[in-house]
């Protein structure tokens, strides 16, 4: 079945740029066929008074202020401004009032009629109804009420009632799926998929590990990503302080405080590097971590680096999660400081040439591209179901 056509989607989401994720990779090719309005972060916390959070929202009103704009020949990204108070009953009123006026009128401008309201967040049932769309469409990345700072019960109550209103579910594992199929029936697990050429450039003989990593003492243990307050600092630091030989890598943005690793020598933070250079780190690396504390919002969670370190051809070490274990055929898993050690002494044994190409030809058949034809079958299909979704 060919790949949804001639739509028009109006998509909520995370902030756009930065390093692309699951939303950004199934936008960018449903764009090439239908045009897109990407509609970012209309926040789900409140901002508290750390500095953090008072540039973030300097830089949302920056940012609002230059209304929308064009990122790819189908594909425009508006970044709204709106009252940062979430639950609060007359702010929340008057943000959905804002935001369908503003967003009614960008769907003219662009040409979008009768949009599928198609949302990775939780908190949008209130404008269902009220953007003209022929379906609505919720796809669920994240147990978002687990995260820090969250009103954790209104939040559940907004996404049970967008749930209900959908015309499908995405989930990004099961867990996810099953806890949502009882609000409506309509419900499917799609998960996860890789950008398999990017990658696999891990192996390709011109590419070099960049000059951060290039010199350190192997084997050099690694993680890229997202550090926040579910990565196992402290398991990590005690990794690293019982093998010193080993040097660990810590990759990306952090959003949690990095006091466990700052002090051991053979911890090396690297900061957050540009997505075309993940290959050259993969080149680097001899093992992938994915050292996930266990907690509500980790379980229910799929994680997008292990099918990155795999395309990359690694061998990989991961806490042991429900959606990791899918994989066990080509990922070892682990708990405690010993057993992740004596995981990753057993993971660098397979750092072989072949074993390394038969991990990147097991990601072949899980590209964005074939992940887009399953969510525009299913799609399609409740088209079909439901009369009133066009």
């Amino acid at each position: 079945m060919p790949m949804l056509e001639g739509a028009s989607i109006i998509c909520f989401a995370h902030d756009w740029g930065g390093d692309p994720t699951s939303k950004t990779h199934i936008m960018r090719i449903l764009a090439e066929k239908n045009r897109v309005l990407w509609v970012s972060s209309i926040g789900m916390r409140r901002p508290s008074a750390s500095g953090r959070d008072v540039r973030r929202l300097l830089t949302k009103v920056r940012v609002a202020l230059r209304g929308s704009r064009r990122v790819a020949p189908n594909l425009s990204v508006f970044n709204p401004l709106v009252l940062p108070f979430p639950g609060t009953p007359g702010v929340e009123a008057l943000n959905t009032t804002i935001l369908s006026s503003s967003i009614r009128y960008l769907s003219r401008r662009l040409g979008l009629t009768r949009p599928i309201l198609w949302s990775f967040l939780p908190n949008v049932a209130r404008l269902v109804g009220r953007l003209g769309e022929g379906m609505v469409v919720y796809h669920c990345v994240d147990e978002y009420s687990a995260f820090a700072g969250v009103a954790r019960e209104k939040l559940q109550r907004m996404e049970r009632e967008l749930i209900r209103k959908s015309h499908v579910v995405f989930t990004s594992s099961e867990e996810l799926a099953q806890e949502r199929r009882a609000y409506n029936p309509q419900t499917f697990f799609v998960s996860h998929a890789v950008d398999v050429a990017h990658f696999s450039r891990a192996l390709a003989s011109d590419t070099t590990p960049p000059p951060d990593v290039a010199g350190l003492k192997r084997p050099v243990i690694g993680f890229f990503g997202l550090i926040a307050e579910w990565i196992d600092l402290s398991l990590l630091r005690e990794i690293a302080l019982a093998r010193p030989e080993w040097s660990v890598v810590l990759i990306g943005k952090a959003t949690t405080d990095l006091t466990p690793v700052r002090d051991v020598p053979n911890v090396h933070l690297l900061g957050q590097k540009p997505y075309e250079a993940l290959p050259g780190y993969c080149k680097a690396f001899d093992v992938g971590l994915i050292p996930f504390r266990l907690n509500e919002l980790t379980r229910k969670a799929n994680p997008l680096k292990l099918r990155e370190y795999l395309a990359a051809g690694l061998p990989v070490v991961s806490s042991d999660l429900p959606e990791v274990r899918r994989y066990e055929r080509l990922v070892r898993v682990a708990s405690g400081v010993d057993g992740f050690i004596h995981a990753v002494e057993a993971a660098l044994e397979e750092g072989t040439d072949t074993a390394r190409r038969v991990r990147v030809e097991a990601m072949r058949s899980e590209s964005w591209e074939a992940r887009v034809d399953e969510l525009s079958r299913r799609i399609m299909a409740a088209r079909r179901r439901e009369p009133g979704a066009r």
